[in-house]
């Protein structure tokens, strides 16, 4: 009986032997996954060559890529991998329980803060806090005289290197004049006077004397804010009760305040223009809905313009549609007059003369134009398109050329503007190319060289020929700042480093990591204290001058 059984055990396991040697082995199709990743790859490097000379495209089309990529892998295991389907179920419950788990579980512990200026998520833990709520400092009637006092004489175009009286300075470049610093930061570094949180927003400070006025966002209201210069005391604050927030922008308001003759002047997200008492933060006169008298509704990314001041008038940009600039009495903040129909753009309008014409310069999404400042009439346009957003300011030269620059892979273009017999202007075209494309930032001059960001490129550019002599280092999409003969560059992620501003190379003379996180804001020099600030927090540092009678810090 058992010899029985051993024999029938035997055959059972030959016959199961004999039935697996004949079961044909399972194929694994891995040269299909191996086609679908070398043409990912290969689509990678197309897509990264197709848009070298703009980033934030560069960064959506990998990133586009790389998702149908591994689309194409899921389908490949699923349907055509020749794996075992126990095998490949396993496979995909455990991506499935990856994607859940980062769906579900990284809003507990992390938050997408908008994004860069290349468009890639920034991100951060869940717990980290923002700008408390805003105190008032215990500001005495003596203060306030004594500011309103110096507030009183100073003009939004006075060159004093005391004063940062508006957007970019007096001429609305970042440029200041008649202050030299020191070039050796190992010996005599930045000094940090004070620093703390701040509302959101990417508005940069004007300063008159000891008055330093930004606008920041907390909670649901868009804030004009005045600090002490040299405390960071809030002397005062307004309040507009509407918050604005874009994915892309991020929250806060946008524009850089202007201060003329104790008043300041603001434009908020919504499209709010304010006129203020420099001194008290009182309003002079109703707040106007500038979107609503343009007839526009707002930009993707909100109102950006800071309001221009012109004799009598505070100029403002249009929006999405309507008029594309639209101009107020300073003194009532009644209309005086609406003009252009190009969709408005992020650049602020500014005042020069050219072409023997005194006008108001505005880039618009689709082309660049002067304006007749008494009443608005066009002088002269020059068809400029292109799908993505123009935030540079348009950049005045001598012989009656004008410098554009715009990011995106959009790149620059030189201008003349001349005048016919019968006295109508037209704009000439010298040269273009993609050399220059400044994005967020704006662009600083020295002997016939410009210096800029050429999408997160520090560059220099000869204005003449345009060619470019050097382009070296990676600051993101920060800004920058002409002093003399150097360079303040203050990165897309808080550090501030000062170059030498010469066309012979790059040359770094110092480097800080001056504030943290996301840094779109403009430096704001008054004398020898520099003021800068984002979306979290703000910091004034002194400088050590050059030559410390050039420039003296009492105002």
């Amino acid at each position: 009986m058992t010899e029985s059984h051993g024999q029938e055990n035997l055959e059972t396991k030959r016959d199961q032997s004999i039935s697996t040697a004949r079961e044909p082995r399972r194929r694994i199709r891995w040269m299909s996954a191996f086609v679908i990743v070398l043409i990912t790859i290969v689509a990678v490097v197309l897509v990264r060559l197709a848009f070298r000379d703009n980033n934030a495209n560069k960064f959506l089309g990998t990133s586009a890529v790389c998702g149908l990529g591994l689309v194409a892998l899921a389908a490949w295991l699923l349907l055509g991998s020749g794996l075992r389907a126990r095998v490949r179920l396993i496979l995909a419950g455990v991506g499935v329980a990856l994607i859940a788990v980062a769906y579900f579980g990284s809003p507990l512990v992390i938050r997408v803060e908008g994004v860069s200026g290349d468009i890639r998520p920034i991100v951060r833990w869940r717990w980290s806090t923002g700008a408390e709520p805003l105190p008032v400092g215990d500001v005495t009637a003596e203060d306030t005289a004594e500011l309103k006092t110096v507030l009183a004489d100073i003009v939004a175009t006075h060159e004093d290197p005391r004063h940062f009286p508006q957007f970019l300075g007096p001429r609305r470049h970042p440029v200041v004049a008649g202050v030299r610093l020191a070039r050796d930061w190992q010996a005599s570094p930045p000094r940090e006077i004070w620093r703390q949180p701040i509302g959101a927003g990417h508005s940069a400070f004007a300063v008159v004397g000891d008055a330093a006025i930004t606008q920041e966002q907390r909670g649901e209201s868009q804030l004009v804010v005045c600090y002490g210069l040299r405390t960071g005391d809030v002397r005062w604050s307004h309040t507009d009760a509407e918050a604005y927030e874009s994915f892309l922008g991020g929250p806060g308001p946008r524009a850089t305040p202007t201060i003329d003759r104790g008043r300041v002047f603001t434009l908020n997200a919504t499209g709010r223009l304010n006129c203020l008492d420099a001194a008290t933060g009182e309003p002079l006169w109703p707040a106007r809905d500038t979107l609503e008298d343009a007839g526009a509704n707002n930009l993707e990314w909100g109102k950006s313009n800071s309001p221009l001041l012109v004799d009598d008038l505070v100029v403002c940009t249009g929006g999405a549609d309507g008029s594309s600039l639209i101009a107020y009495r300073q003194d009532t903040g009644e209309i005086a007059w609406q003009a252009g129909d190009d969709k408005a753009s992020y650049s602020s309008p500014t005042l020069a003369t050219l072409a023997g014409r005194r006008q108001v310069l505005i880039v618009n999404a689709h082309s660049v134009a002067g304006h007749d400042p008494t009443d608005g009439r066009r002088l002269w346009q020059y068809q400029w398109p292109g799908a993505h957003p123009k935030a540079s300011q348009p950049l005045p030269l001598p012989n009656d050329r004008l410098f554009v620059t715009a990011g995106y892979g959009v790149g620059c273009v030189m201008l003349r503007l001349n005048t016919d017999a019968d006295g109508q202007i037209t704009a000439e075209e010298l040269w273009a190319n993609r050399n220059m494309k400044c994005k967020f930032s704006n662009l600083a001059v020295l002997d016939g060289y410009a210096y800029g960001l050429d999408d997160g490129i520090m560059a220099c550019i000869d204005l003449e020929t345009g060619s470019r002599p050097w382009k070296r280092g990676r600051f993101g999409h920060g800004q920058v700042l002409l002093v003399g003969d150097t360079l303040l560059v203050l990165s897309e992620d808080g550090q501030l480093v000062m170059l030498d501003a010469t066309a012979e190379g790059y040359r770094e003379l110092g480097r800080i990591q001056a504030v943290e996180g996301k840094t779109w804001n403009n430096p704001a020099l008054a004398g020898r204290f520099l003021l800068l600030r984002n979306s979290k927090e703000a910091v004034c540092y002194e400088l050590t001058l050059a030559d410390d009678s050039s420039a003296s810090d009492s105002p």
